[in-house]
């Protein structure tokens, strides 16, 4: 739970040869979310049912020398946002891909916010997604 009582579930990275059993105990371990940091649109994000697949999922990423995320999964979140983040690009650039230096923090969305980002993983027949939202002052894109 962050300051603001703000639970999010438990996140750890890696890009370094960090042994695979540690990562998975710092999240509570399986079941568990295995996303490349790279990833877009769903893609290399793995449900990690039991603390084997976690394993080999985790050192194929990183044999790849893949930047990665474990999340602890949540199976209450279906149809739920559980966590929204505002992602700011590094000075000079204007992809904010965490990545490429942008960073990310934790923001308070709007309820229309919150039921359009639901309807887009629906729509797409998404049980797990990462739904991108720009603000702008013509409206919201996805």
């Amino acid at each position: 739970m962050l300051k603001s009582d703000i639970n999010i579930p438990t996140i750890g990275f890696a890009n370094s040869p960090m042994d695979s059993n540690d990562l998975i105990e710092m999240v509570g371990g399986a079941p568990l979310i295995v996303k490349l940091l790279e990833g877009t649109q769903g893609k290399g994000v793995v449900l990690a049912e039991t603390k084997k697949a976690a394993e080999s999922v985790i050192n194929a990423f990183k044999s790849l020398r893949a930047n990665l995320l474990v999340q602890k999964f949540i199976k209450e979140a279906d149809g739920k946002v559980v966590v929204s983040i505002e992602r700011q690009a590094a000075p000079g650039e204007f992809r904010a891909n965490i990545h490429l230096g942008g960073t990310a923090s934790i923001v308070k969305i709007t309820p229309e916010e919150r039921a359009l980002a639901v309807k887009s993983a629906k729509v797409l027949g998404l049980q797990v997604a990462g739904v991108g939202i720009v603000r702008s002052k013509s409206g919201h894109y996805f």
